[in-house]
């Protein structure tokens, strides 16, 4: 698992950074992304919707994501 640290940073940077990290990780890893923008509950699993990645969980300010291809 990779964590990256957006927090302090608004819309859209951490799903930004969230799409650079997706491919530096193995199918089937997951990502960190630790966001305290209020957007990212919203942001980040409409990004996988998308992306047809899998939003695994959300716990505070922490979202993780699995990278399915």
């Amino acid at each position: 698992m990779i964590t990256i640290d957006c927090r302090g940073l608004r819309c859209p940077i951490p799903v930004i950074r969230l799409a650079k990290a997706i491919p530096t990780v193995a199918v089937g890893e997951i990502v960190r992304v630790l966001a305290d923008d209020p957007a990212a509950a919203n942001d980040i699993p409409a990004w996988c919707r998308m992306k047809d990645q899998e939003f695994v969980a959300a716990d505070g300010h922490a979202f993780d994501v699995r990278r399915r291809s």
